[in-house]
């Protein structure tokens, strides 16, 4: 009786030693960061636009990356998604070296963006924006695509406008369908640079709380942005930039109510 006691102790301690290790590597895969930054730099000619850039993303975060224009945020995001080739430094995605890579469309299907003039195609209508990727670049068949595309479609409120090509929407309504049309690619990481900047005021807030619905997903964002209100109250982690490099970074907290650094109290000031 005494053996057999000690046997289901024993499975018992098994167990919960098996529980202790599978909790500790989740928790060390959600400490790992999706994308790791370092001494980024970017030149153009004799222009240099980013020097030393250093930071990191984690699952689910939101970074908001913020300063004055011509800080050289939009080049950062577009080295991160390679479409600018960095001077200098590394990226590395789940560990990978991304710079050194021969085929950055790959690397792309995993991390989508979304741009500031929508870059959408005029001549297909919105369905057809949207299941242009998933087809050509993730061979996916044309039902399979159409349920996907109507799927994000009717996330970010565009399921009524599938038929309607872009010069019939409003902008705010063209970004959302291209915002659709990124989440179509099954993105880890989506990139979003000034998404806000070409709209009319009163559309800012539909696109906004697009993004936010996604960061309460728990979608992994990285966002350049002018909208303050949008990096304090949705953002896990915030960059600021400014003359090529980062001046400070934290928590929404840290920069908006104690920052450390003079340009960055001068900048939010204006702001």
């Amino acid at each position: 009786m005494k053996n057999n006691n000690n046997l289901q102790n024993n499975a018992v301690l098994g167990l919960q030693s098996t529980a202790t290790v599978a909790q500790t590597s989740e928790s060390a895969q959600a400490d790992t960061p999706i994308i790791q930054i370092e001494h980024l730099g970017k030149t153009f000619g004799e222009n240099v636009v980013l020097k030393d850039i250093d930071f990191t993303v984690k699952a689910g975060d939101v970074t908001c990356i913020i300063g004055p224009s011509g800080s050289g945020k939009s080049t950062l995001l577009r080295c991160i998604n390679l479409f600018e080739e960095p001077t200098s430094g590394r990226i590395l995605f789940h560990g990978q070296d991304i710079t050194a890579t021969k085929h950055p469309s790959k690397f792309r299907e995993k991390m989508g963006m979304v741009f500031q003039s929508f870059n959408l195609f005029n001549n297909y209508n919105v369905l057809h924006n949207c299941t242009l990727g998933p087809r050509k670049v993730l061979k996916m068949g044309k039902a399979e695509a159409e349920q996907l595309a109507k799927k994000y479609l009717a996330q970010v409120g565009m399921d009524a406008y599938i038929n309607a090509r872009p010069s019939q929407l409003s902008g705010g309504q063209k970004q959302r369908v291209a915002i659709a049309r990124a989440l179509c690619m099954n993105p880890e990481v989506l990139l979003f640079d000034e998404p806000t900047s070409a709209l009319d005021p009163e559309m800012v807030g539909e696109v906004l709380a697009t993004m936010r619905a996604l960061a309460k997903d728990g979608l992994t964002m990285i966002v350049v942005t002018h909208e303050m209100s949008f990096a304090r109250e949705v953002s896990s982690h915030v960059v600021f930039m400014d003359g090529g490099v980062i001046v400070e970074e934290g928590t929404p907290d840290e920069i908006f109510n104690n920052p450390q650094e003079e340009r960055t109290r001068s900048f939010l000031s204006r702001v």
